[in-house]
Parts: C-alpha cells; sequence; structure tokens
C-alpha cells in the first residue's frame, strides 16, 4: 500500500518565506523533524546527498524544494489544454518512460511553488485575452501535482477558484490515489479530474512509487461521486506480449467499478509509447536494469515540436492499437468521449 509522499530532505528558498505556504510548509516540516536547508534558488539545488548518479537520482526524487515561480508565462499545453499552469515541477514516481526524464535532465527534485495567487492572477488575465472563449488550464505538465497536494493544498486552492471563474477550466492527471482532501472542493465541475491507467504489465514494470490501479480506479469512483468531470488517460499504450487482453483486462475493471449514474461525462486520451534519443540515454542511466522496449529499428521517426524528433510504433501497429483500443471504449463505455489518439 503506497503511503502519501514525505520528503527525506527539503530546501527552502529565502524568498519563499515571504508568503504564507512557504512559512506554514516550513513550520510543518520543522515540526515533522525533516531536516531543512536553504537555497538560493529553486533552479540552482546542489549537494544532493548520494555516492554516485543513482543514488544521488534517488535521493533528488524524494528531496522537495519550496520555491518562488519567477516565469509567469505560460506554456501552451496542446493537445489537452490551451496553457499549463505552473504549480510544481517533478515527481515522485518512477515511471521509466516518463518525458520528464529529459525535461528536467540533472534536476529531478520535486519543486512546489508558493506564489499561488500570482500564478493564479496569471490564468485570470489569460481568460481574459481569451473571453467569451473557454480557457482551459492543465495542471500536470511538468508534475503529478495530486502526489504532493496533500501537503501544500494548492491543487484544492485552484480548483476552487476555476469553480468561481466564468471561463476557465482546470484539468490534471494523476497516478496516486491520496485524494480525500479533494472531494469536498468547491469545484462547481469547472475541473476534469483524470487518472492515469494502464494495462498490468505496463503498470508493474516501468510505474514504481506510483499506485496501483485498484487504487487508481476506487480513487476515480470517489471523484466521480464528489461530482468531479472524470478522465482517463491511457499512456504509454505499450505494445507487449498480450497487450490485446492486458488492455481489454483494464476496461473491465473499469467497467465493473464505476456506476452508470457517472459515465455521462468520461473522457478519454489515448498516447501511444514514444521516446528520443535524449530520452533514451537518460533512461538507460536512471533505470539500468528496465525492460523498456526502446529500439530505433523497430519504430518510425517523427519530427516533434522545438525540432527533437521522436520514435512512435509503425504505421500499422499503430492502427491496430488504436483500433483495439478505441473498440474497448465503444464496448464498455458508449457515452464516453476519446479526446485525442497521438
Amino acid at each position: 500500500m503506497l503511503k502519501p509522499f514525505v520528503p527525506q530532505l527539503v530546501y527552502i528558498e529565502p524568498r519563499a518565506l515571504e508568503y504564507p505556504l512557504g512559512q506554514e510548509l516550513k513550520n510543518k516540516f520543522e515540526n515533522m523533524g525533516l531536516e531543512i536547508r536553504e537555497t538560493t534558488s529553486h533552479n540552482q539545488v546542489r549537494n544532493i546527498p548520494g555516492k554516485n548518479h543513482l543514488q544521488q537520482y534517488r535521493n533528488a526524487k524524494s528531496t522537495l524544494v519550496i520555491g518562488v515561480r519567477k516565469t509567469l508565462k505560460f506554456d501552451s499545453s496542446k493537445p489537452s489544454a490551451e496553457y499549463a499552469i505552473p504549480f510544481a515541477t517533478g515527481c515522485m514516481g518512477h515511471c521509466h518512460y516518463c518525458y520528464l526524464q529529459t525535461t528536467m535532465g540533472s534536476k529531478p527534485y520535486i519543486r512546489t511553488y508558493v506564489n499561488v495567487e500570482e500564478i493564479l492572477d496569471q490564468a485570470d488575465e489569460y481568460m481574459k485575452e481569451r473571453a467569451p472563449e473557454f480557457t482551459r488550464f492543465e495542471a500536470s505538465c511538468t508534475s503529478d501535482i495530486v502526489g504532493i497536494d496533500h501537503l501544500t493544498h494548492t491543487l484544492k486552492r485552484a480548483i476552487e477558484h476555476f469553480g468561481q471563474s466564468e471561463l476557465g477550466q482546470l484539468r490534471f492527471v494523476t497516478k496516486f490515489h491520496h485524494v480525500d482532501h479533494l472531494l469536498d472542493a468547491k469545484h462547481n465541475g469547472k475541473t476534469r479530474f483524470r487518472f492515469s491507467i494502464n494495462a498490468d504489465y505496463v503498470i508493474k514494470n516501468f510505474e514504481p512509487g506510483t499506485s496501483p490501479l485498484d487504487k487508481r480506479i476506487e480513487a476515480a469512483v470517489k471523484v466521480a461521486k464528489a461530482g468531479y468531470p472524470l478522465g482517463f488517460i491511457v499512456a504509454p499504450i505499450y505494445i507487449h506480449d498480450g497487450w490485446e487482453e492486458g488492455y481489454k483486462e483494464l476496461f473491465e475493471k473499469l467497467d465493473a467499478a464505476l456506476d452508470e449514474d457517472v459515465r455521462h461525462d468520461i473522457t478519454f486520451e489515448l498516447i501511444q509509447h514514444r521516446f528520443t534519443k535524449p530520452a533514451k540515454r537518460v533512461i538507460e542511466k536512471n533505470y539500468p536494469k528496465t525492460k523498456l522496449e526502446l529500439d530505433e529499428e523497430k519504430r518510425r521517426y517523427k519530427w516533434g515540436r522545438y525540432g527533437i524528433g521522436k520514435y512512435i510504433y509503425q504505421k500499422d501497429e499503430e492502427h491496430d492499437l488504436r483500433e483495439t483500443l478505441e473498440s474497448y471504449i465503444e464496448t464498455y463505455f458508449p457515452k464516453a468521449k476519446i479526446e485525442y489518439f497521438t
């Protein structure tokens, strides 16, 4: 049973203590008896303990840095939302395939930003610019924010902020089941709460340090009963021995758990496994024993944003994956919306 995340080491930027949340977190961690160090910047955290790269990497993944988000220009977050809203960076999970491996590179520690009101004010500005259109904000582009929110309650604050907005919608996805503190948030249907789900083989082999599938599904049931619009991201869709049966079992489990009265507004997002050359190097360094298939010869190359191409499945394999998963969704969740396959 995966317990809620507690950092082993905490760093604090001095400026973070000028914000109520910074002071609150410092007091909380002092009372818990955790080691707290000062850092001049959340981008420059040094001296994470460990005798070698692997030890330092693992220790970084259990280090929390409390900082101030200086850049308030939001990145685009297509296809899931118009903007990425930056409340946190980094994740305590150890998913072998994760793209944060390369985007975070030498800084795998977890950062939480305490200037929450400034970030929400900036979101309001983006909403005004796009009015009268709705503006969607993705809160989990660079982190699994649910994994730390029992400590910070930043996400809960954001859910209630968007709940009061006219034209804003919040979205995030998680692999953790620690959702109880979010069930009474006044969301007003403006937040889509999504869970990342996968075949057992993928979760067992490539997602250490995350909640097991049955716990994620239990949490999804709670979230749906709390009236949140519910979504599922099936990612990465990964070809392995018996994958058709593995994904069928996944949808059978979901079907058995979700009552009919919460199925009128469920979304699915489908993302096939992909990797880049830099990602492959980092994954093999951080998880030297991984079973993840990273053979460029078996894949096709697709140009991506910023000129970095990625390796995805061959066209016939991609077609099989898409057709198979869409048929399962049609069978078990005929009212659901498939937002995209990529």
